[in-house]
């Protein structure tokens, strides 16, 4: 075959790309193959200027311009484009001409080709939408990549990169002085990356890379801002996509005279040719270099000998099911490599027809897919691992899009909601999985997303069909990576076990607490009663005693009078003894430090939390921003709220037919105080009685000592603030309140 002229149209319906030529005027005279099946034409009606038809009526007054352009220019030119496909859906391309001239270099013809670069296209949009990790945005683009700051130092370079030039991260930073570019190209690419970098737009120039081996490729290098959401340039991404083959396909096109196999032997890809029978009959040197092989010994069916024992039955039977069909066909098999190494190939094959239609021959490409099966491979490892680690943590994931509604879970949320795997999620089935008593939490986690609040918690029950209960932990966080659309990432955890412990260990601290209580009010019994007992004793005996001198004839009125002066004695002895309880209840060391009382506040609020959980006691938090800080004691207030909120609790214990509900806000005063208030929806308190609350040793609790308050204002007014209790204008509950000077106020 060698010295023979190939027909252009055979090499462009061998194309795995769209081609076509036109005349000199611009007129469309020959579409391959690839067109064909894009768009669903033949030649009649893709021919001429109707070729328009499967051009976006948007991008065609652009189009028909450029091409104007072009052909005026009478030089190489390039056309983005969207074009319809034959079931109608619209890909972009980017149509690249070039003149083919006579020897006295007037046009005879124009070439072009149709690239792909939807996928490419909607890579780059998606790095404009998202801020992703910038390894892996590197590494999963299917082209060589590097990644430059917004100066031009070079940061990355996926490993296509570094397996293209054979170099390592280091040398190839000096891209500039390294060798990489050809000679010829280097200052136009060193231009076009400065501009970009001054004016923070994209470039597009075409050069050529010096490979490992030393061989040159051309490559269209796409250079891109990606922009921080100020409008900041945070990197340069410059992808260099492989045109060499287009490259080499203009030159076909241009000398034909060239033989086809020297063509394909410069590809880098395994390409190859068979008989209409299927037997082997061309294979390119980058497939016999990969086999380590000659011609004679692959030609045939020997290239059969390398393919991996267990693939051979499965590949021949895909090659003999695409032969019977006649039409293109794909499969899937491992090769062994010179070195005994297996990899795994993609085997494309897209037949040769005549001018009648029938197939003459089979042309295929092996490509090398072995690093896509292996990452492949790891994340089937992954996901397995993360659903067996969500199931020993009892833990699911899910996302929720709250303007569309739309949920989405993984397994092992639905194993905890027991709803059956792969069914819709609505927001209705999880508020009705929830325990009647909790339902007021779905609502208000529902009314935080609808404000849009940037994180979410909440811990609630849910009430099984088998009636059994289940304690839940939610955490959501809205997603910042797509404005305008509200969407929450978040995890929902089982923690019914724990909650289980932590109700066997506070039922138990509480009976230990209560065995305390009583053995400390029984000593503070017998202490008070010992200590008053003594002087009483003193009063009566003495008081009888000067009953008896007074009633004697003559009266002893001397020995009266000193038996009064001992009776006075002992009174101001029980006086003593209870001013120095009053003091035991009363005195406190206080040590003022500057306090933000709101964050104390939350520090109490998180200590009691799961004592209020086990009451089942929701807490409302309204702390002021920006609040000035308070002169105090910070442990002594912090035993003042907790009591506070203790006792709102114990207000609500035995209420059952409205939510237990507490809040507690800290708001500024007018006189430069500042206020903490709580405030219950429990039973109250006689409004008579309001001062004597804080009396000590009064109580309306069975099991109340009646000190608690009394020990609670007494610190507050050591501080030189008030403590006070109020009843609502409406509603039931109670509210208990203390205000605190400012510090050095």
């Amino acid at each position: 075959m060698m010295g023979l002229a190939i027909d252009p149209g055979i090499v462009l319906d061998a194309l795995s790309v769209m081609a076509w030529t036109a005349l000199p005027d611009g007129r469309v005279d020959f579409v391959n193959r690839k067109w064909s099946e894009y768009t669903g034409r033949v030649l009649g009606t893709s021919s001429d200027w109707q070729w328009r038809d499967v051009t976006s009526a948007d991008d065609l007054p652009k189009l028909l311009e450029r091409q104007t352009a072009i052909l005026a220019s009478a030089e190489p030119g390039e056309i983005p484009v969207r074009l319809r496909r034959f079931d109608g859906q619209y890909r972009r391309f980017v149509l690249q001409i070039s003149p083919l001239r006579d020897a006295e270099g007037r046009i005879v013809r124009w070439c072009g080709i149709c690239n792909d670069v939807e996928d490419l296209q909607r890579a780059e949009e998606a790095l404009k939408r998202r801020e992703l990790d910038l390894q892996l945005i590197v590494e999963s683009i299917p082209v060589p990549v590097t990644v430059m700051s917004p100066t031009g130092e070079v940061e990355a370079q996926n490993r296509l990169t570094s397996e293209y030039f054979g170099k390592s991260f280091e040398e190839l930073k000096a891209w500039r002085s390294g060798g990489f570019i050809h000679p010829e190209d280097l200052e136009a690419v060193i231009v076009a990356q400065e501009a970009s970098l001054a004016s923070g737009a994209a470039h597009n120039v075409e050069t050529r890379y010096r490979r490992a081996d030393g061989s040159y490729r051309w490559f269209n290098v796409r250079g891109f801002p990606l922009r921080g959401r100020d409008g900041g340039i945070l990197r340069w991404f410059f992808l260099s996509i492989d045109i060499e083959d287009s490259k080499r396909a203009e030159i076909t096109l241009a000398a034909s005279e060239r033989h086809l196999n020297e063509t394909i032997n410069a590809l880098p890809a395994l390409i190859w040719s068979a008989r209409l029978n299927g037997t082997g009959e061309f294979y390119n040197q980058h497939y016999l270099d990969y086999l380590g092989r000659t011609l004679s010994q692959v030609r045939d069916y020997g290239w059969m000998d390398s393919v991996h024992p267990d693939d051979r039955a499965g590949l021949m039977s895909v090659w003999s099911a695409v032969m019977a069909s006649q039409l293109p066909g794909a499969a899937e098999a491992r090769m062994l490599r010179y070195d005994g190494q297996y990899r795994w190939f993609l085997f494309r094959t897209s037949p040769l027809r005549d001018q009648h239609g029938k197939v003459v021959k089979w042309y295929g490409v092996n490509i090398d897919i072995d690093d896509r099966k292996r990452a492949e491979e790891e994340l089937r490892r992954s996901e397995a691992f993360l659903a067996e680690g969500q199931a020993l943590a009892r833990m699911g994931n899910f996302s929720w899009h709250v303007d569309t509604g739309e949920i989405a879970w993984s397994d092992q949320l639905y194993h905890i909601f027991e709803f059956e795997p792969g069914t819709t999620v609505t927001l209705d089935r999880i508020v009705a999985r929830y325990h009647p008593e909790d339902v007021g939490l779905a609502f208000q986690l529902i009314e935080q997303v609808q404000r849009g609040d940037s994180d979410v918690e909440s811990q609630y029950r849910l009430l099984m069909p088998d009636q059994s209960v289940k304690h839940v932990h939610l955490l959501g966080h809205r997603a910042t990576d797509r404005p305008g659309r509200r969407e929450y990432i978040g995890t929902a955890l089982d923690i019914s076990q724990r909650r289980r412990s932590e109700e066997a260990l506070a039922k138990a601290r509480s009976e230990l607490l209560n065995v305390a209580r009583i053995t400390s009010l029984g000593a503070l019994t017998a202490s008070i009663a010992h200590e008053v007992n003594q002087p009483l004793s003193g009063i009566v005996t003495n008081a009888s005693t000067c009953l008896r001198m007074l009633a004697a004839v003559p009266a002893n009125i001397e020995g009266a009078q000193e038996t009064a002066r001992r009776t006075i004695r002992d009174g101001n002895r029980a006086a003593d003894v209870i001013a120095r309880l009053r003091a035991l209840f009363s005195k406190r060391s206080v040590t003022l430090e500057a306090v933000d009382l709101g964050h104390t506040a939350r520090e109490v609020v998180a200590l009691m939390q799961s004592d209020l959980d086990r009451d089942r006691v929701s807490v409302r938090a309204e702390f002021a921003d920006g609040l000035p800080l308070v002169g105090c004691d910070r442990v002594q207030v912090q035993q003042v709220i907790m009591n506070l909120l203790r006792n709102a609790a114990d207000a609500m214990s035995s209420v059952d037919d409205r939510p237990r509900r507490m809040s507690i806000k800290t708001e500024a005063e007018s006189d430069g105080m500042v206020r903490l208030t709580v405030q219950d929806a429990g039973i109250g308190f006689d409004p008579q009685h309001t001062e004597r609350l804080f009396d000590a040793f009064y109580t309306t609790k069975n099991d109340g000592m009646g000190i608690g308050l009394a020990i609670s204002r007494s610190i507050i007014e050591s501080h030189n603030g008030r403590l006070w209790a109020a009843l609502p204008k409406e509603g039931p509950g109670a509210s208990f309140a203390f205000c605190l000077p400012i510090y050095g106020g």
